[in-house]
């Protein structure tokens, strides 16, 4: 896969009923944990149902360079022999993260305590995007960083050579700054411990726990507290990637709201720390039936059937934020085929994502005759339970926007056209063929 430069219009229209069901691909953030965790373990890990997404293929070459070994035997089965905590080497190129926040936060925190230097960059979304959060911790360890107006791509760290344990309080929400400090500490000594005021999603804690790390997690007056053991010998397991929840929330969003709908979706992901979505749509009214639920890859799933029904609209608390924040861009589009208004609260996190996703979902509903309101912290539709639609969509390189209008062009009376689906490809390759196989009229 290549990182294109040349846009890629696409439009979305009016479509029947959607039946079918609905192969998801793997959940993005085990997958770049698996290479990752797989790349620090002694011996040889192997992977089945990987996400093969750009974002993902971007971290596999990442922990090549790193000097780990990676092979793909066959479609989403992996093979990462690894060099062991603290092996990690000077790769002999700069690390090219294409659009991922998370492979290009996670990396730099796993190489940030050992003595090696690596210079990281990615496409001009991910430029934009603050990186402070993540170096400033890793600055605590011992790292040394130099970042473009100290805070963007491209970054050059200098690993520490004698690191430091670190207690660590998160400022905001967010699992890629506790899981790359997590990171950073399994090359530490002592105990590395992270305190966060509202529980992010676990993947990382259960991944250490499941390669041999000691880690515990408990709830004390300070919050949600995590305290890893460092330099561990981690040993090499079998990772069975769930299906992607963040992913299944578009066909399962379309099923919604294009009448006569009825969609499966089956071993989708039902961890707790990522099922806040729906949740949500639970209490607007959806017609979802889980089942099966079973555990894989220690990650809980369960198959879904989505029917289409009338939706009303619903106030999101801000404590639920975290557990659905990739979410929230098709929760908008939902929204708007809903009746009366959806309050979106605790969301000022979109607006550091791939884009400003706020301010994106926001133009882009208004455009084809949505009525929102915002703040630095809310998102608010009005629901009437339709759009015009008729116009087109600036994604701005991000691919959740992309596909958020895509679904709302199913059923809008007019087509909506984004103006790039290129990067949708950095997360759901397939998509769009997954999409026409259900009936979805995109072209």
């Amino acid at each position: 896969m290549s990182h294109s430069t040349q846009p890629q219009p696409m439009t979305a229209r009016r479509s029947g009923p959607l039946k079918g069901n609905a192969l998801v691909p793997g959940d993005k953030s085990v997958s770049h944990r698996a290479l990752i965790l797989g790349a620090l373990a002694v011996g040889e890990t192997r992977i089945t149902g990987l996400l093969e997404s750009q974002d993902v293929i971007d971290t596999a070459r990442a922990m090549e360079a790193f000097g780990a070994s990676v092979e793909r035997l066959g479609p989403g089965e992996w093979r990462v022999q690894g060099v062991g905590v603290g092996g990690f080497s000077s790769p002999e190129t700069v690390i090219d993260c294409g659009n991922s926040g998370t492979g290009v936060r996670l990396i730099m925190g796993a190489m940030a305590t050992t003595p090696i230097t690596a210079t990281f960059t990615g496409d001009a979304s991910l430029s934009r995007r603050p990186m402070r959060r993540i170096t400033g911790p890793l600055g605590l360890f011992g790292a040394q960083v130099t970042a473009r107006e100290g805070e963007f791509l491209p970054v050059t760290i200098q690993g520490a050579a004698d690191p430091l344990p670190l207690r660590y309080r998160t400022p905001v929400a967010s699992a890629q700054i506790k899981s790359a400090v997590l990171l950073a500490g399994l090359n530490a000594p002592g105990e590395t411990v992270v305190i966060e005021a509202e529980p992010t999603r676990d993947h990382t804690e259960r991944m250490l726990a499941g390669f041999g790390a000691t880690i515990r997690t408990e709830v004390t007056d300070e919050g949600h507290v995590i305290t890893l053991t460092g330099r561990p010998e981690l040993r090499p397991c079998a990772v069975a990637v769930p299906r992607d929840p963040s992913s299944a929330a578009f066909p399962v969003a379309a099923a919604l709201i294009v009448p006569g709908s009825e969609i499966r979706v089956e071993g989708v992901s039902r961890n707790p720390t990522r099922d806040g979505l729906y949740h949500v749509l639970a209490e607007m009214g959806a017609d979802l039936t889980w089942e099966n639920d079973r555990i894989e890859g220690g990650e809980p799933v369960a198959d879904l059937t989505v029917r289409h029904g009338p939706l009303h609209g619903v106030t999101v608390p801000a404590e639920r934020a975290a557990s659905m924040i990739d979410e929230f861009p098709i929760l908008s589009v939902i929204a708007a085929f809903a009746e009366g208004s959806t309050v979106m609260n605790g969301v000022a996190e979109l607006r550091v994502k791939e884009s400003d996703r706020i301010d994106a979902m926001a133009r882009g509903l208004e455009a084809n005759g949505g009525r929102v309101e915002e703040t630095r912290d809310s998102l608010t539709v009005h629901g009437t339970g339709g759009l015009k639609g008729g116009a087109t969509v600036a994604t701005h390189l991000d691919h959740r926007i992309a596909m958020s209008f895509l679904v709302a062009g199913l059923v809008s009376e007019r087509p909506i056209t984004v103006d790039d689906a290129g990067p949708i490809a950095t997360s759901f390759p397939d998509f769009v063929a997954l999409m026409r196989s259900l009936g979805a009229e995109l072209g």
